[in-house]
């Protein structure tokens, strides 16, 4: 679509070689489950790679970075929450119904970006150079700020694609609101057909129209763990909209997740918690900057990383029965 639009609206050259426009569209790195790639991105490079050591060397360091994000932290977190999950939601202590949705938010981030990192990785090897699609979005201080750090190129698909030639911001305000409340609403039933996925486009849709009224203004004046904590709670209660497919399961579980009444610490909570204490640790560590700071400033460190990663994902594949790939059913 981005191919034919761009080369409507004269903004992309057409492309009259067909073996390249094919490898365009036919390119697997990226064609099930993202980043999105616009012709505009690779049209350069369809004709004029260029392959070299240090290019492959980044590639295969960043698939097997992605492959790690998935196997071993994606697929773990998911044991915990699916296990959760399937337990009826009335019988949840309050630190579980927790427990089990902050493993989800952390497995679908690294679900995602991990087979992001193997596309971008997978083009790299090929001298495809994609764009980012994730930049470590729960470190965020705005809602607004979130959305422009996860899946960027959805985000910017949908602007340039719908948002845009609504006519953006450059209207009344309330044709700007109702602009926000369509791209919203599309956004999820991107994701899917189902009640939940419109309903959770809707939730960001209505936050966004209150940051840009007035929230902005106020958050800039807090302390910055204050405008984390706001950030990410309104996500995890998006990803509670996100995964459960319906509104009597949705309310059920809001519930667990607020009733003080409750159990605030039972014996499930700390049967998923402790054995699983370091693997959630090192998953929210990993979901800043800090691991890739110390990656990019020790390179020698790449290299053990390199192999350690490479062994113990394998082994985690050849020995787990549990391996879905989440983005694929969106």
């Amino acid at each position: 679509m981005s191919y034919t639009i761009d080369v409507y609206r004269n903004e992309a050259p057409v492309q009259k070689d067909i073996f390249s426009l094919s490898a365009f569209v036919t390119l697997f790195p990226q064609l099930v489950a993202g980043p999105i790639v616009r012709y505009t991105d690779i049209a350069y490079d369809l004709n004029h790679r260029i392959h070299n050591f240090d290019k492959f060397y980044d590639g295969i360091y960043r698939f097997i970075i992605g492959l790690c994000k998935k196997v071993i932290l994606a697929n773990n977190l998911g044991v915990i929450w699916y296990s959760i999950k399937a337990t009826s939601y009335n019988t949840l202590s309050l630190a579980t119904s927790w427990l089990g949705i902050i493993c989800f938010t952390l497995q679908i981030y690294f679900d995602f970006s991990g087979y992001s990192d193997m596309a971008i990785g997978l083009g790299k090897i090929f001298g495809f150079e994609f764009l980012e699609n994730f930049n470590f979005p729960y470190i965020s201080k705005s809602i607004t700020e979130f959305w422009r750090r996860w899946h960027i190129s959805l985000g910017v698909w949908f602007r340039d694609y719908v948002y845009i030639p609504l006519g953006g911001n450059r209207c009344s305000k309330i044709r700007w609101f109702l602009n926000i409340f369509i791209v919203w609403f599309l956004t999820g039933l991107w994701h899917g057909a189902s009640f939940n996925f419109i309903l959770w486009g809707l939730y960001f849709g209505v936050i966004l129209v209150f940051e840009k009224l007035f929230l902005l203004e106020i958050l800039k004046r807090l302390p910055n763990f204050i405008k984390h904590f706001y950030t990410m709670f309104l996500v995890i209660i998006g990803f509670v909209l996100f995964e459960i497919d319906n509104l009597n399961g949705i309310c059920n579980y809001l519930a667990s997740m607020f009733n003080f009444k409750n159990i605030i610490i039972d014996k499930m909570f700390l049967y998923y918690l402790i054995p699983n204490i370091t693997l959630i640790v090192f998953a929210f560590i990993s979901a800043t900057p800090i691991v890739k700071i110390i990656l990019d400033k020790y390179k020698y460190i790449r290299i053990i990383v390199l192999l350690f990663g490479l062994i113990l994902s394998t082994s985690f594949l050849v020995d787990a029965s549990f391996n879905p790939f989440l983005y694929f059913r969106f």
